[in-house]
């Protein structure tokens, strides 16, 4: 008989370093930083492919009240260490304004071959993600909740939105770090397998090929983690307060406790073509919580919060069994005064309107951010 998952979870989540003066991105970081980082947080915190973001992760954490409590502490330590060193950081998933060209890709062996390998596509990659590790220690298993489980995944990006801007334009999307992220390879939406054991079979002849080195270049919006016994969600943008992390994080947690509890019932969720959550996908790209997404039962676009509190119906025995309803039902109030994308074109059209130029209104964005981000 399986042992019941301990859904056990994870954050990661990428920030951006800025100068606090003009806000614009940190071309090239002091050499110092990262020795500074990591005598502070040890192997909490890492350098990302560009020079000008940091990646931190949190320890295996039981509850999201721990995992939100490691996040409030990570966020302020690498702030703290960043300020030291004449820089400030911002979580979001495009900086408003930082033009790509600038940037400089981390002096790593790993990074230099991405680099090599993907040329233009990857010189773009000015984006910033959050990642939520689920604990299910069935290989099986994880690939079942990953077939059934992809449903969900435009509605988590949705209520993520964070990256409106690019190079310093409204986009008119509010998540454009998807537009970027779809031009890598092996990205999108994951494709159904029967087993784990299917499933490394394909991986196994990228391998062979000498495509990709391992399992870690797959990613997916939803994918087996390589490295520890989780399922990963990574279509989500960063979320620029920890309430609206914390709560995706919940949401997440709560889903994949309750397809198990269907499944050990003898039930499953109806798993619909990657074609038709493709359009929901689009449209959580495009409009986030804005416009609706597709119900596939009835055909009918609904309205997002109709939607949401569906979903809140459906796993409330879970939120209450993992002891997140506060959080989960932190959704409402998201909805109710709009993602990071909303705020952050709120603040950006409100100085134009009161005669602020362009830059100086994109300005004010990062400083929205910048306080936003270390918000408890």
């Amino acid at each position: 008989m399986r042992k019941t998952p301990s859904f056990t979870i994870g954050i990661e989540e990428e920030y951006m370093l800025v100068h606090p003066e003009t806000g614009d991105l940190v071309g090239k970081v002091p050499r110092a930083l990262m020795p500074a980082m990591r005598k502070k947080l040890g192997k909490s915190v890492s350098p990302e492919f560009l020079q000008s973001q940091i990646e931190i992760g949190t320890t295996v954490c039981q509850t999201v009240q721990e995992a939100r409590q490691e996040l409030a502490y990570l966020r302020a330590t690498v702030a703290e260490v960043a300020a030291q060193h004449d820089m400030a950081i911002i979580a979001a998933s495009t900086h408003p304004f930082a033009d790509p060209m600038d940037q400089h890709v981390t002096p790593k062996a790993r990074y230099e071959a991405l680099a090599k390998d993907l040329q233009a596509v990857v010189r773009r990659l000015l984006i910033s993600g959050m990642h939520v590790h689920v604990a299910l220690e069935d290989d099986d298993l994880r690939i079942d909740m990953m077939n059934q489980a992809c449903y969900i995944l435009p509605h988590f990006l949705a209520l993520s939105t964070s990256s409106p801007f690019w190079h310093g334009s409204d986009t008119g999307l509010k998540s454009y770090r998807l537009s970027v992220w779809d031009e890598m390879p092996r990205t999108g939406l994951p494709h159904q397998f029967e087993s784990f054991s299917e499933y490394m079979r394909h991986v196994n002849v990228l391998v062979q090929a000498g495509v990709i080195e391992d399992a870690t270049k797959v990613w997916w919006d939803l994918r087996p983690s390589a490295r520890y016994p989780t399922l990963e969600m990574r279509i989500s943008d960063l979320c620029t307060t920890l309430q609206d992390a914390t709560c995706i994080a919940a949401l997440f947690q709560c889903w994949l406790r309750m397809l198990h509890r269907l499944r050990k019932s003898n039930q499953r969720w109806r798993q619909y073509s990657t074609w038709l959550i493709d359009e929901n996908r689009w449209r959580a790209h495009r409009y986030g919580i804005d416009n609706g997404l597709i119900d596939f039962g009835c055909g009918e676009i609904i309205e997002y919060s109709k939607l949401m509190n569906e979903i809140l119906s459906h796993i409330e025995e879970d939120a209450d069994a993992l002891g997140c309803s506060k959080e989960v039902k932190h959704a409402r109030t998201i909805i109710r005064r709009g993602t990071s994308a909303h705020r952050q074109l709120k603040v950006y059209y409100r100085a134009l309107e009161q005669g602020k130029s362009e830059q100086v209104a994109l300005k004010k964005v990062v400083d929205w951010l910048r306080k936003e981000t270390l918000r408890e």
